[in-house]
């Protein structure tokens, strides 16, 4: 295909995307990782689905395939390798770019530029079909040139709809989705009901949330009008906002009688990206209220509280003792040795995720502080730290370092933490119908010097005297912008000097 006046071809995976020059169509490249990690786990999906039909998946590249068991039991891990060995390669097979019949069925709700859409095709084994979906003429446009310029356009299907009637009009059984992906710019929350009901029993959607201020903290009451819940400003808001949207979620899901199995979540300073199964099951779906809490967050320690509809309390916590801290390795392993289950955290590479208590979190603190003393003379009697130390500790801490106290993730020198590529690596402007705006300098050079008032013409003001002249003060003389003429009233015909 030849290029059209002013378009540029961006390459991310193996797509292709053309993109004209103005900021017709949104593309946001900051989100790459969030589409590799979708691409990875819509693979695994199909993997999952098709090898239940006996159906194989051929992923280009995949040599040896590593399965990293979440709860790090390796029999697990073997018992899941050698079923894939069982299924042996007389199965039929399922290859990139190609349709598969009992395939997967794939809807990106909003598309823009249909960057993921073409991914999908490209890197993805086992669909049936990819729907990209804009309710823009010009994305639905570039959509269908993207297809065709990739040589997809046997498998990817562009479509100019609204989102959510679109959505709706597949609530059929035999109409759902088995994958629906929506990355809206900002909150999904206008889209949740009809995504809900739009995939199929068991099917997988896709969310990202990228009003990552509202559900962090900053606007408490726009977070309850979108989501149903009043965020905090807490060190682990990013922690809470995923909790959140899985709240919403399920809670969309419940009043159609179904629920919502979240597979994997991941959170960042600026989007909220989760996976979760969407199951049909009218017991399960009424659970969901077990699910809710009301969270109490101390301004003194940082720690918080969590009440589940008056039956659980689960309870966490922020280190504020003022001692010397022990390391990651240390603290995990203490934990381990109380018997508390512990994983790291994708939001904070000090941060771990446990269900201990804050009592013996803070028993496991005093026991370190005990061989790592603070100076008390230097703590308030009102303070929270002198509160705490004053305590003595009913858990007997054991801080030698267990081998399973360091993750396999973490032993194979796995990346948790992606990194930025350069400075002010961030989102970008919403796109604008009618292009993008002129640079900065541009715009300065177009301002210039029309900032100020304009001046009025004088052209006129001959005709009226001069007061200063008449009285002797003009010292203008020619350049006088008012008249230095005699003149004659109108009623006397008295000449006025």
């Amino acid at each position: 295909m030849d290029l059209l006046p002013g378009e540029t071809v961006v390459k991310e995976g193996k797509a292709a995307i053309l993109f004209p020059s103005a900021n017709e169509v949104f593309y946001n490249p900051v989100q790459e990782f969030n589409r590799d990690l979708t691409c990875a786990v819509i693979t695994e999906y199909a993997r999952e689905l098709l090898s239940q039909k006996g159906v194989r998946l051929v992923v280009p590249g995949e040599k040896e395939r590593v399965v990293v068991s979440l709860s790090e039991e390796s029999q697990e891990m073997e018992e899941v390798q050698e079923g894939e060995q069982k299924q042996g390669l007389e199965a039929p097979v399922a290859v990139v770019g190609e349709p598969c019949e009992q395939g997967l069925r794939v809807l990106e709700g909003l598309a823009a530029s249909g960057l993921r859409s073409v991914r999908f095709a490209l890197e993805v084994p086992g669909l049936k079909s990819v729907t990209a979906n804009d309710c823009s003429a010009r994305a639905a446009a570039l959509i269908a040139r993207n297809a065709q310029y990739n040589g997809i356009s046997h498998l990817l299907k562009a479509s100019q709809r609204d989102a959510s009637i679109l959505m709706y009009e597949a609530r059929g059984r035999k109409d759902r989705y088995d994958v629906i992906d929506l990355d809206p710019y900002g909150s999904p929350a206008p889209f949740v009901d009809a995504a809900v009901q739009a995939v199929s029993d068991g099917g997988l959607l896709c969310v990202t949330c990228t009003d990552m201020a509202v559900m962090a903290g900053n606007c408490g009451e726009t977070c309850y009008n979108k989501y149903g819940s009043v965020s905090i400003k807490a060190k682990y808001c990013h922690e809470m906002a995923l909790r959140i949207i899985l709240h919403s979620l399920d809670q969309r899901a419940g009043v159609y009688q179904r629920y919502i199995e979240p597979l994997l979540s991941i959170s960042a300073d600026f989007y909220i990206r989760v996976f979760v199964r969407v199951r049909t099951g009218q017991a399960k779906a009424k659970h969901s209220a077990s699910k809710q809490a009301l969270v109490y967050n101390c301004v003194g320690c940082g720690s918080f509280h969590l009440q589940r509809m008056g039956k659980r309390i689960c309870q966490g916590k922020n280190s504020t003792v003022r001692c010397n801290t022990p390391s990651l390795l240390q603290f995990r392993s203490a934990l381990l040795h109380a018997g508390y289950r512990v994983s790291l955290s994708h939001a904070c590479k000090n941060a771990v995720k446990t269900d201990a208590p804050p009592s013996a979190i803070w028993d496991i603190m005093r026991c370190w502080e005990k061989n790592h003393p603070v100076k008390r003379e230097k703590l308030s009697e009102t303070s929270p730290a002198f509160q705490i130390l004053s305590t003595e500790p009913n858990l007997q801490a054991c801080f030698t370092v267990r081998q399973d106290a360091n993750p396999q993730s973490r032993r194979r020198q796995l990346v948790r933490f992606q990194e930025n590529p350069h400075a002010n690596w961030g989102p970008k402007a919403r796109a604008r119908a009618g292009g993008a705006p002129p640079d900065l300098d541009d715009r300065r050079k177009q301002l210039q010097n029309k900032r100020k008032k304009p001046t009025a013409d004088t052209s006129n003001l001959k005709n009226f005297p001069c007061k200063k002249f008449r009285q002797g003060l003009c010292s203008q003389g020619e350049d006088c912008c008012y008249s230095h003429e005699p003149q004659q009233e109108k009623d006397t015909g008295a000449t006025m000097e």
